[in-house]
């Protein structure tokens, strides 16, 4: 099933939550949904005994040839955490830090490609 997701101006943001439904209604446990935006996909989380499915963003920057970055993104259920990382990762000395390990540590491989079904959002 196609999902067209476009948060973008003049976006229509019902037509984004009705799709977002769908996908979570009829998707596959841990289905991967990527998204027009790059290295943003949506995944759907099965339930568990506490809470039904739901759905997560996974944020996972790709390279120039467009292939994920690291194994494994970070996954982002709340704006409570999305406004957390986006506190982290504007602090000054995370980059610090980054520069420091990347002086020691020699240089890591690329991930592999991803598959190419595509959200637009």
């Amino acid at each position: 099933m196609a999902y067209a997701f476009k948060v973008e101006t003049g976006v229509n943001v019902m037509e984004i939550t009705e799709n977002l439904r769908v996908f979570l209604d009829t998707g596959e446990d841990w289905e991967r949904k990527n998204t027009s935006v790059p290295g943003v996909s949506i995944i759907r989380l099965p339930a568990t005994r506490s809470r039904p499915a739901s759905l997560a963003i996974e944020v996972n920057p790709v390279d120039e040839n467009g292939r994920p970055m690291k194994k494994k993104g970070i996954m982002v259920m709340s704006m409570t955490e999305l406004l957390a990382f986006r506190q982290v990762f504007g602090n000054e000395k995370l980059g610090q830090l980054l520069t420091a390990v990347e002086e020691v540590l020699p240089e890591k491989k690329g991930a592999k490609k991803s598959s190419g079904d595509i959200l637009e959002i």
